[in-house]
């Protein structure tokens, strides 16, 4: 995007965050509207990499809840400030947890119902995109892996390294890359722990859509956000849906389960399947509107 598309973009933001009141949150996260109907959430340690905190966690949790419930609100992007996206884990903490004593792992694992970063087990039926500069470790890349859509910058690297040191990609990482990558791949990088960079995500691994030149990572996510919202919410959100129950059940189960779900009886009873038929029929765009609430 070129210096006046940056600078229009900075002001229809400015714009758009008058409408929106997010809840309250501490420094560790920045919380944006760079376009209508898109939330952007920055991790904000950049001096730590990024690396997760439970202040972060707790704010993420927050305002994730709160993404949730908002109509007016229809995707959203995460990203990192600074070099990298996420390093994952505060090893330091976790080694003075270890060797004090503190070693409840798998009860601290199964209580977090949204696994790490509030995102790696999340089951939310907005779509999330990852923008992802610099690379993401262990959690980090547990988060990337969570996420619909992932944009990744030229130099961006990921990995699972928690075999190196011990412990495990716990939080959600295993069946996700497991089910986007298949057995043989997935077992390359996590037994392994080793590094890939953002052509072989994308390319072999699978789980990276787009890569780009690191300057344009966010842009770029935005613009994949945009063509989103350029669609119905409803008929969005009713497919992130069927997409998570594909997840979880087989073909014919998530079928069933999808189509006589709520989100399912929102699309076909609601206003935008109306207004997305009648603009197709009058040869203009439609005008969508906010999803009820389900």
């Amino acid at each position: 995007m070129r210096g006046p598309d940056r600078q229009l973009l900075t002001v229809h933001a400015t714009t758009i965050a008058e409408m929106y009141s997010p809840p309250p949150h501490s420094e560790q996260l920045i919380v944006s509207f760079p376009d209508e109907h898109v939330m952007l959430l920055t991790l904000n340690r950049p001096k730590s990499r990024n690396a997760m905190t439970p202040q972060m966690q707790r704010d993420l949790e927050t305002v994730l809840d709160w993404f949730s419930e908002e109509s007016g609100l229809w995707v959203a992007i995460v990203t990192g400030a600074g070099k990298l996206f996420c390093a994952g884990a505060d090893l330091v903490e976790w080694n003075k947890d270890q060797q004090s004593g503190k070693i409840e792992e798998q009860e601290r694992l199964t209580a977090n119902r949204n696994g790490f970063g509030s995102i790696s087990r999340r089951q939310l039926i907005k779509p999330l995109i990852a923008a992802v500069n610099g690379g993401a470790h262990g959690g980090g890349t547990e988060i990337v892996l969570n996420c619909d859509l992932v944009v990744a910058g030229e130099d961006a690297k990921f990995a699972l390294p928690e075999v190196k040191r011990g412990v495990v990609a716990g939080a959600g990482g295993i069946p996700r890359l497991f089910q986007i990558a298949g057995h043989h791949i997935a077992a390359e990088m996590l037994l392994t722990g080793k590094t890939v960079s953002a052509s072989e995500a994308h390319k072999r691994f699978g789980f990276v859509n787009k890569v780009v030149p690191s300057s344009e990572v966010v842009l770029e996510a935005i613009r994949v956000a945009q063509s989103i919202v350029a669609n119905s919410p409803d008929a969005v959100q009713c497919t992130k849906h069927a997409l998570l129950l594909s997840q979880k059940y087989n073909p014919k189960e998530a079928f069933l389960k999808s189509t006589f779900s709520a989100e399912s009886n929102r699309v076909y009873k609601g206003g935008n399947i109306k207004e997305g038929l009648k603009a197709f029929i009058e040869k203009r765009s439609p005008a969508w509107k906010n999803p009820s609430k389900l």
